[in-house]
C-alpha cells in the first residue's frame, strides 16, 4: 500500500476512530490525541499490512493500543470535563456511558468495537487477536452485565 493510498483511507476512518477513542478515553483532546498517534503509527508500518482487506481492523488495533497505553499512563479515570459543555451534558446524561464505562476493559472493547463503532463481530475479534468465539462469549456477557445494570437499575429506582 502507497503512502497515499494509505492516507486516502484514514482519513476516511478518522471520524470512526475518533469516536471510538472517546469512548475508551473519555476526553475530546485524549481522544484526537490517540487518532493522530494511530494513524502516524500506521503510516510507518503500511508497508507491512499484508492483506489490504483487513485495513480497518488493523489500524482500529493500532488505535486500540494507543488508548490502552494512554490509559495505563494515567492509571486514572479520565473526565470528560474537556468537552463542550452542551455536548458533555448529552453524552453524561445517557446511563448507557456510565454503564459501558464500568465493565471490566476486555467486555467494554468488544462493546465499543461491535456497537459504537459498527465492527462486525468477526472484525472484532480480528481487532482484539481474540478468538470469534472469544468475542461473542464477551458479548454477550457484557451484553448481559449492560442489561442487568441498566433495566433491573431502573426497576430498582422506580
Amino acid at each position: 500500500m502507497t503512502e497515499q493510498e494509505y492516507a486516502v483511507r484514514a482519513d476516511a476512518m478518522k471520524g470512526k476512530l475518533y469516536g471510538m477513542a472517546l469512548l475508551y478515553l473519555g476526553s475530546a483532546s485524549l481522544a484526537v490525541d490517540a487518532v493522530d498517534e494511530a494513524v502516524y503509527k500506521g503510516l510507518r508500518a503500511c508497508e507491512k499490512l499484508r492483506e489490504e482487506q483487513f485495513f480497518g481492523t488493523w489500524l482500529t488495533r493500532i488505535l486500540i493500543n494507543v488508548c490502552n497505553a494512554e490509559l495505563r499512563r494515567h492509571r486514572r479515570e479520565v473526565s470528560v470535563a474537556e468537552l463542550p459543555e452542551t455536548a458533555q451534558e448529552d453524552f453524561d446524561a445517557l446511563p448507557l456511558r456510565d454503564a459501558v464505562g464500568r465493565l471490566p476493559r476486555e467486555l467494554k472493547e468488544v462493546i465499543i468495537l461491535r456497537y459504537f463503532s459498527g465492527l462486525t463481530l468477526a472484525e472484532t475479534a480480528r481487532a482484539l487477536d481474540i478468538p470469534q468465539g472469544t468475542a461473542a462469549t464477551r458479548q454477550r456477557k457484557a451484553l448481559r452485565l449492560l442489561r442487568l445494570e441498566l433495566v433491573d437499575g431502573e426497576e430498582v429506582g422506580a
